[in-house]
């Protein structure tokens, strides 16, 4: 009897244990409980000192996880097997979030601090009246170009790539968007252009670029610039930043003829357990102090116009990442073009890609 009793309380014992650690695990998945806060970014996107400021001064425990993809973080929070409270998607994602009812709307009593984003960045195509989201760092599309690999030329516009002199010396992004809307732009078209006619045109003067292509790539865009591998590269802003810091040499310009202007926002997802807390932390990282700790922090531009006073001189004074009034309003955010518009960009997309040189 004794030994059944001993073996009924080690089953017992068990199974707590096993109910604690599901639990933790559940927490760690992104099941908020109690007083806490599940923040889903992208990787090494905040610093890590704002963290502990904001739990100190809310007495709320962040639970912070992260993706590498816009795509994988729809995919997990439209899912609805674990909960977000704050996430961190790109503007194009936002709209598909959007409808597919994937937001909450959000409170903008509870976010004084939304007077400080400089309106240039507010009330854009993919949200309206900011109902869903909060800009939280946003960039650009550009070249990257070593001027001693060009005998000490400089690059100012997308035409500029042309030069027959640049043969086998260019690094494109393989991004249907990017690389067509590049097109578009030296045309003096929208990025977002669905008119054939200017389709056909940027798609041909495509083709007569591919002799200056050396390859159209993935992440290793970074490390074959950094490495001198090509002379020049078309990237994100984020990207042309960290390839910088490791070659000296590299510049980054942002075209004259106009280019992309891309966000990433902080939204409220819908199975959001903390809504609250999730507005407290929007806040945060809203104030001024916060927003320019964190800008120089993880390198990326600030949409806050009252950080940028904070910010040293050499950061907020660089019209690379910080482009003028005039370059910006030639900056377009990428619109939601349909499933039959955007498969169309990638068809012709292709057809470059496999156009032999």
């Amino acid at each position: 009897m004794k030994q059944l009793l001993r073996v009924f309380i080690a089953i017992i014992v068990v199974a707590l244990a096993l109910q604690f650690l599901a639990g933790r695990m559940n927490q760690t998945e992104g099941y908020a409980g109690g007083n806490t806060l599940t923040i889903y970014n992208w990787g090494d996107y905040i610093d890590p000192a704002l963290i502990k400021k904001f739990e100190k001064q809310t007495g709320i425990k962040v639970i912070y996880q992260t993706f590498d993809s816009n795509e994988a973080m729809m995919t997990k929070i439209s899912q609805g097997g674990t909960t977000f409270d704050v996430a961190v998607p790109s503007e194009y994602m936002i709209e598909k979030m959007k409808k597919e009812n994937l937001l909450i709307p959000l409170d903008h009593s509870k976010l004084p601090n939304l007077k400080y984003i400089d309106s240039r960045f507010m009330d854009l195509p993919f949200d309206p009246g900011n109902k869903y989201s909060v800009p939280y760092f946003w960039g650009t599309v550009g070249i990257v170009y070593n001027s001693s690999m060009l005998g000490g030329k400089k690059i100012t516009s997308w035409d500029d790539l042309w030069d027959p002199d640049l043969k086998n010396q260019i690094l494109l992004v393989d991004g249907a968007r990017e690389v067509m809307g590049m097109g578009l732009n030296s045309l003096h078209y929208s990025l977002n252009d669905t008119n054939e006619k200017h389709l056909q045109q940027a798609k041909a003067k495509l083709d007569r670029l591919m002799p200056n292509v050396k390859a159209i790539v993935g992440d290793e865009i970074k490390m074959l610039l950094a490495n001198e591998e090509a002379s020049l590269g078309v990237v994100w802003s984020g990207d042309a930043a960290e390839i910088m810091s490791e070659n000296k040499k590299l510049n980054y310009v942002v075209p004259s003829e106009g280019s992309n202007l891309w966000f990433d926002n902080m939204v409220i997802p819908k199975t959001a357990k903390n809504v609250d807390g999730a507005l407290k932390f929007i806040n945060f990282m809203l104030d001024p102090k916060n927003a320019a700790q964190n800008a120089e922090y993880v390198g990326y531009s600030t949409p806050n116009k009252a950080a940028l006073k904070i910010l040293p001189k050499s950061i907020s004074g660089d019209r690379r990442f910080y482009p003028d009034a005039a370059l910006t309003k030639k900056l377009e955010v990428y619109k939601n073009l349909g499933k039959k518009k955007l498969a169309r960009y990638n068809e012709l997309f292709l057809e470059f890609k496999m156009h032999t040189k």
